[in-house]
């Protein structure tokens, strides 16, 4: 496992859209390890691979309940609504209010290529909603709705 360089927001390569995943095999799981390991040593919840600079539909995340790791996401229900306070890894010392949904099904393939659901709400709700935002180009201060200091 290796620590990434997590690329700022000026990084073009935010902006654009990832690239599905076509097989989950060693290579994939090597991102989503070395993922994980940037994340936590960045103290984040979340990381998505155009963060650190590739630009496939890969995710992790671990809101308290240990990591999930996500290849191919996408939200396949929601509703509600929750407004929460985000940050972001690419984005330092910035911090706003977004709209999120409060519940959110996501359909993905997970680190062994099996598909699987997720039914999330609250934080983990946020961090999926957030980090699927990040695979097509879609950063949390597109949706903010108030700065916070």
């Amino acid at each position: 496992m290796a620590i990434r360089i997590i690329r700022k927001i000026d990084d073009e390569v935010l902006r654009k859209k990832s690239k599905i995943v076509d097989k989950v095999d060693g290579r994939i799981n090597t991102l989503l390890d070395d993922m994980a390991e940037t994340m936590y040593h960045a103290e984040g919840v979340g990381l998505a691979a155009p963060q650190i600079g590739i630009l496939r539909r890969a995710v992790v995340i671990d809101v308290g309940e240990g990591i999930i790791k996500l290849v191919n996401p996408e939200i396949i229900e929601s509703s509600g609504e929750q407004t929460e306070v985000e940050g972001c890894l690419s984005i330092p010392n910035v911090r706003g209010e977004v709209i999120r949904p409060l519940n959110v099904t996501v359909k993905a393939l997970n680190e062994k290529g099996e598909e699987i659901e997720i039914k999330a709400a609250g934080l983990l709700a946020i961090a999926l909603c957030h980090e699927i935002d990040h695979l097509d180009g879609v950063l949390f201060v597109d949706k903010v709705t108030k700065l916070v200091e």
